[in-house]
């Protein structure tokens, strides 16, 4: 086969796509082709889990077999992706007899179409073919990709007025979702909460105005009718407004309450999920949340009312009974009431306390505690929101399995200098 490729679009909806070899290259090749409405056929006499899963849950039909000649009758396109080059090498024969396009795993060039290294961006499929140099291929696909969710690159799609709710997740910029950065890529208003990341304004576009949503615990705050009405009049102007919000909108957020006023005045709006600090913080510093054999619920609390304010909706004598986690939110201020609530409850004194402030920040940094002494503990340290409280067994794990848990991420590997097998190879 030429390796000066005509890149083309298939439309498969509906349409027979044969699949022999049921094992990594099938698994990375099928979600995309079911995506795409194919009617997949796999003959294969084993798969891998997740194949064998599809197969189970009825997205194709699966001859538990080995490949034999007749088998691509009906076929539109065809994937030959066994382990063995003899199979594979027969299913090209047939395939070239039928007139049917057929990609060879192995030996990428022996087949008669090649799979371009792929991505969906907001209804853009992008394709990059590189004259059978597949890491080339990835290396650009990835590097538009990133290009098209930072803005840096236009795709020019129009965005309708209207306001999104976009989760920023935890603080770390990186850590936001692709579909929210992408948003936040085509905002002509950004509404930002104080805990959502910086860092991501700055490569907001000269044009785009920012509006300070900063709520700070027992300070300055804005109104949240004000912030309201920023957002639907800025829509009914035209802008499409983007609510930057730490965390996830809808934990311990006023999201929903923004959704309401939305919807109350007729502007269009969509919510985008973000990583929730309740259990991403305690993940960073080692802390797992739930834990086999030691934590089988987890809990998490809103902070910001004592245990014995009239408007507070939580149990905290019910609480103080488990045994699990429990991850407190806006708690730091009064943490010497909600432990002194779990004490009485009967929660041990002992009770591992992780504190972590500013968490996924470069400014962050940790406590290590018990429910007896963690009050005194966050004073002295001078611990200020924002922060999570982790209380429970898991709170322990960083002690005992700190020599086992990385300081940081590796560095970057030096470019291999032994030959790998092209990404279409059954072992890669």
């Amino acid at each position: 086969m030429t390796e000066r490729h005509y890149l083309a679009g298939l439309d498969l909806a509906g349409r027979r796509v044969v699949v022999v070899g049921a094992g990594t290259v099938a698994q990375r090749r099928l979600p995309r082709l079911l995506a795409a409405g194919a009617e997949a056929l796999l003959v294969a006499p084993s798969a891998t889990p997740a194949v064998e899963a599809m197969a189970t849950a009825g997205e194709l039909r699966w001859e538990r077999r080995p490949y034999r000649d007749g088998d691509l009758d009906g076929a539109w396109y065809v994937l030959a992706c066994t382990s063995s080059a003899d199979v594979n090498g027969a299913v090209v024969r047939e395939a070239e007899r039928l007139r049917v396009f057929c990609v060879r795993a192995d030996r990428g060039s022996a087949g008669t179409a090649v799979t371009p290294a792929t991505a969906e961006h907001d209804g853009l499929l992008v394709g990059v073919l590189s004259g059978g140099r597949p890491r080339r291929s990835a290396a650009v696909r990835d590097s538009l990709l990133e290009a098209l969710r930072s803005g840096s690159v236009s795709d020019a799609a129009a965005v309708s007025p209207g306001v999104a709710l976009v989760g920023g997740g935890p603080g770390d910029p990186d850590l936001i979702t692709v579909r929210g950065r992408r948003l936040l890529a085509r905002a002509d208003v950004v509404v930002a909460d104080r805990l959502a990341p910086r860092e991501l304004l700055d490569e907001l576009g000269p044009h785009v105005e920012v509006v300070d949503a900063a709520k700070i615990p027992y300070g300055r705050a804005a109104s949240q009718d004000v912030i309201n009405s920023v957002l639907i009049d800025r829509a009914r102007a035209g802008k499409f407004v983007v609510r930057l919000k730490g965390g996830d909108p809808y934990v311990f957020g006023r999201g929903f309450e923004e959704v309401l006023a939305c919807a109350s005045a007729g502007v269009p709006v969509t919510v985008v999920p973000g990583i929730s600090s309740a259990f991403a913080v305690p993940l960073v510093v080692g802390v797992p949340v739930t834990h086999r054999g030691m934590a089988h619920e987890v809990v998490v609390v809103s902070g910001h009312v004592p245990p014995d304010h009239p408007e507070s909706l939580v149990d905290w004598a019910a609480l103080a009974r488990l045994t699990g986690t429990l991850v407190l939110l806006m708690a730091v201020e009064r943490i010497a009431e909600f432990a002194a609530a779990l004490l009485a409850g009967g929660r041990p004194a002992d009770t591992s306390v992780m504190v972590i402030a500013d968490g996924t920040r470069p400014t962050e940094r940790t406590v290590r505690s018990t429910l007896a002494a963690v009050a005194g503990d966050i004073a002295a340290a001078g611990i200020r929101p924002p922060a999570i409280i982790v209380i429970g067994p898991v709170a322990a794990l960083p002690a005992t399995l700190s020599a086992a848990l990385p300081a940081a991420p590796p560095a970057a590997l030096p470019e291999p200098t032994t030959s790998h097998p092209p990404a279409d190879h059954p072992s890669a």
